[in-house]
């Protein structure tokens, strides 16, 4: 079998970053009150009706007791509706805005209204307004939710692995032995006798499995492909006499030839699956890890490594694709005179922006002297997203919880595909 797994539209890898980053963030803002506005806009929803809507909320929040609260909560509307007069409709896949007084230092008092805004990679549902003390962060979860799921089933006749492949990582979930004896002889038994045993255990054994891979595939996982894989001959009997579920039989894409079955047995399958899973985002960051690492060994690679080098070469349009890890913890510091304009700027990690910040700000401004500062910092990634723009570089966040992530880390989190030397 060789059918190939369902494509879905081109991962933008940059794009869910932010929308996860975001998330991560806005999942530990808590308001004072009933303070925070959560909003989805399907894309089908025109503008000026959501601004009515809003409008209207707005003049029902005149009705709340508390001064500071009713003050909060018709300032985020109104903000909001300022940012949707941005839009002359909807965006194609609708729009989500999180708007409310955020606390800050000090206690009651010092709330700051912010606004965070999203285009979600896949089209919001159902329209949603919440006044509440937090954001709903659930729909906006279940549209990161990988629908690209495949299922590895690596097997033998001594055991059986389970592994999920899920947009940029993979894991093996599951393992069960066997218990059938092997193909000798013992105990003076008959050869036939011996061999009906083992037949009605490696029956059993199947069964188990099958169980196993409905339990892992469908109910927990709801894979929309599985690869079946192992050593031997064992794999395909389990499949050609029906063991599996018969939608698990349906949604097989491949079976292939292993060396190992079990945990290794499933990560030599997804080795080995280039093609069947050629539209997962795992593959995919796994061609482009292995190409860097080919390219950077070799004496006239077209591979780089390292902040400063990457960004000359950007400059210079030399640049085809950037890789940067998802959790490289890398930061651009700016800091601003205010009197003069001039412009300081150090890459830094994020535990050491405080000392850093204070380092910029007690060091008098090189052109002029002055101590005023005003200092701004910007995760890696949208860093080089936004120096990517005028060369056309693309740019791929690439999970650290792959091996080949791993193997990016080695080289500082970021690195660089030439289209020529620089």
């Amino acid at each position: 079998m060789s059918n190939s797994v369902p494509s879905g539209k081109k991962f933008d890898s940059v794009a869910l970053y932010k929308i996860r980053k975001l998330l991560s963030e806005l999942s530990n803002k808590t308001g004072r009150g009933t303070e925070l506005v959560t909003l989805y806009l399907p894309p089908k929803k025109p503008v000026h009706e959501a601004i009515a809507a809003l409008r209207e909320e707005s003049g029902t929040a005149s009705n709340i007791k508390s001064d500071t609260t009713r003050a909060h909560v018709q300032d985020a509307l109104t903000k909001t509706m300022q940012r949707l007069r941005l839009y002359k409709q909807t965006p194609e896949n609708g729009l989500v805005i999180f708007c409310g007084a955020i606390p800050g230092p000090g206690g009651p008092g010092n709330e700051t209204i912010e606004l965070f805004e999203v285009v979600p990679n896949k089209p919001v549902t159902t329209y949603l307004y919440r006044c509440d003390d937090h954001f709903h962060l659930d729909p906006l979860r279940e549209m990161l939710r990988e629908e690209n799921v495949i299922g590895v089933l690596a097997l033998d006749a001594t055991e059986a692995g389970l592994g999920i492949v899920s947009g940029d990582s993979w894991d093996v979930i599951d393992v069960t032995s066997s218990g059938v004896s092997g193909k000798t002889r013992k105990g003076g038994q008959s050869a036939r006798r011996y061999e009906r045993l083992r037949e009605m255990e490696l029956s059993d054994y199947y069964r188990r499995v099958a169980d196993h891979a409905k339990k892992a595939f469908l109910e927990s996982n709801h894979v929309k492909g599985l690869i079946v894989s192992g050593p031997g001959p064992t794999k395909d009997t389990f499949v050609k006499e029906g063991y599996l579920d018969y939608r698990l039989q349906n949604a097989i894409v491949g079976t292939l030839d292993s060396g190992y079955a079990g945990r290794e047995g499933v990560r030599e399958t997804i080795e080995k699956s280039g093609k069947l899973l050629e539209n997962v985002r795992v593959v995919e960051e796994k061609k482009l890890v292995q190409k860097f690492l080919s390219e950077v060994n070799s004496d006239s690679g077209l591979a780089i490594y390292g902040i400063t080098d990457i960004l000359a070469a950007l400059k210079k349009a030399a640049v085809d694709t950037v890789l940067v890890n998802d959790d490289t913890d890398m930061l651009d510091l700016k800091a601003t005179c205010q009197k003069c304009g001039q412009v300081r700027e150090k890459f830094i990690y994020r535990s050491s922006i405080v000392i850093e910040k204070q380092n910029l700000l007690s060091t008098p401004c090189p052109n002029c002297g002055s101590l005023e500062m005003e200092t701004k910092e910007t995760d890696i990634v949208d860093y080089l997203a936004d120096a990517s723009i005028d060369s056309g570089a693309n740019v791929e966040v690439i999970s650290s919880k792959t091996e080949d992530g791993a193997m990016l880390k080695n080289f500082g989190g970021v690195a660089a595909l030439l289209r020529y030397r620089a």
